[in-house]
């Protein structure tokens, strides 16, 4: 498996050139993407001419992602550049400013070379949402790659890329880095800049990295955290080097299974594999323990209401008056805002909207929406118990392998339940990842782990073990090679 730290080191000693390097990875990009479909958009002639500019001022030799290819998820803003959060409503938006994150990606002189399929306004957990094409499980073509940042998850496995950025609602980092057996974190909330993020659920969306590995992701989230006085949901904690554990031993971490992420809904043999990979750590020389979350079976339920409600409010901007899409049939003012929105958003879209709108109103705010403010309190209370006597949670990162194409569409409600698991981890705030940890008839398995606030390093450091002693990550498609 090529690491971040050995193409670095290649570009350093001239063995390569950034362009050189640019060059293989759109080729890559190209001859890979009739299989997977994980790019709305192929940045090469803006790829090319920022490795040349990287070229011609010399690589950092301090800096391991100096020179290194990127994809950036399509809800990220990049100046300049389509950013459609694959929406017909923004099919010809090209924002004129940066997200920080990507600012952050061209301060470290890394090569932004597209930007990645998604779920329509990041809601859905199939990729099937977006408004131009479904993106395709790089195992298996007849399989979903999960979502919303299918296209992301889908480039690093399918080997376009090494590294990508994604964004997490309620899974959309993990649930696909599962799906596809590659590496998704979500970091704690406020540690990345949402700002030029388009937001979805305000109050949960976060940025993360996509890896083949735990240290390039490590290396990654390096690179684009920090404060950011732009955002004002942005931490000021200090951001440590998140490789600094990598390589310790975890002998006396105490984790936490909890009863609830092994019960009901999880198929059979994902869960054997979970289990297995207990065991694992308790080999290691680590304390796993049983422990309950007792509030995580109202996750789906809340999350669901918070979300469609911040949705409901952040979506009002897209009018048919500013930018994007306008429909051309209107007659007056409210004509353009009513046939604009209908036409210019997709069914899962408008089914949230609708669900927050409605959770919103004046005679169902207390019923729903509060209430849901309240449980969500107590999901939080439960992590805080749980973490007084623990370092870190486990548990699987989806309740199955990635599902069949086409099957979910038509059960909004099953998609939904998809993310039981990885939900709670955003109400809380907490930061978590997906590594692979088996596989179920051929098809990946992702153990999620999930750390305290802003201890994103204990997170890498156990992931980092459990990879540098099993060889589930050196699984890669058949389609793809190595």
């Amino acid at each position: 498996m090529t690491t971040i730290k050995a193409l670095h080191d290649k570009l350093v000693n001239k063995e390569i050139s950034a362009v050189e390097l640019a060059k293989a990875t759109l080729k890559d990009i190209k001859d890979r993407e009739g299989k997977v479909d994980s790019f709305i958009t192929i940045t090469e002639e803006a790829a090319l001419a920022q490795a040349a500019a990287i070229d011609e001022r010399g690589i950092d030799a301090s800096n391991p992602v100096s020179g290194i290819p990127i994809a950036v998820k399509d809800n990220i803003s990049t100046k300049g550049i389509l950013t459609t959060a694959a929406s017909k409503m923004l099919y010809n938006y090209e924002p004129v400013f940066d997200a920080t994150s990507v600012e952050k990606l061209y301060a470290n002189d890394m090569i932004i070379v597209g930007k990645t399929n998604m779920d329509e306004f990041a809601m859905g957990g199939s990729t099937e949402n977006s408004a131009f094409k479904p993106t395709k499980n790089a195992w298996d073509e007849t399989k979903v790659p999960g979502g919303s940042s299918g296209g992301s998850a889908t480039a690093v496995a399918a080997n376009q890329v090494l590294l990508s950025l994604g964004s997490d609602t309620g899974g959309s980092i993990r649930q696909p880095a599962s799906f596809n057996g590659v590496v998704g974190l979500k970091p704690t909330y406020g540690r990345i800049s949402r700002f030029g993020l388009i937001a979805f659920g305000s109050s949960l969306d976060q940025i993360g990295p996509f890896s083949q590995n735990v240290e390039d992701n490590a290396l990654l989230l390096n690179a684009v955290s920090g404060y950011d006085p732009k955002d004002s949901t942005s931490s000021k904690v200090a951001v440590p080097d998140f490789t600094s554990k990598i390589g310790q031993d975890v002998k006396g971490l105490k984790i936490a299974l909890p009863k609830e992420y092994l019960g009901e809904g999880i198929d059979p043999q994902v869960k054997e594999q979970v289990l297995a990979a207990a065991k694992h750590f308790e080999k290691l020389g680590a304390i796993v323990e049983e422990v309950s979350l007792p509030h995580s079976k109202y996750g789906v339920a809340v999350y669901y209401i918070i979300a469609s409600s911040e949705a409901s409010s952040n979506l009002q901007r897209f009018d048919g008056i500013r930018y994007g899409f306008r429909a051309e049939d209107a007659v007056d003012l409210e004509d353009i805002y009513v046939k604009t929105r209908s036409q210019g958003f997709g069914e899962e879209v408008k089914r949230r909207i609708m669900l927050g709108t409605f959770s919103l109103s004046s005679g169902y705010y207390d019923a729903y929406f509060k209430k849901a403010g309240q449980v969500r309190t107590l999901i939080m209370q439960d992590f805080q118990k749980v973490f007084e006597n623990y370092d870190l949670i486990i548990g699987p990162t989806a309740p199955t392998v990635a599902y069949d194409l086409d099957t979910q569409g038509h059960d909004p409600v099953a998609m939904y339940l998809a993310d039981l698991l990885t939900i709670p981890v955003n109400l809380a705030g907490l930061p978590g990842i997906s590594i692979p940890a088996g596989q179920v008839d051929g098809l990946p398995v992702g153990l999620q782990i999930i750390g305290k606030a802003f201890d994103e390093t204990t997170i890498y450091q156990a992931a980092a073990a459990f990879e540098a002693t099993t060889d589930f990550h050196k699984n890669k498609p058949v389609i793809f090679g190595a």
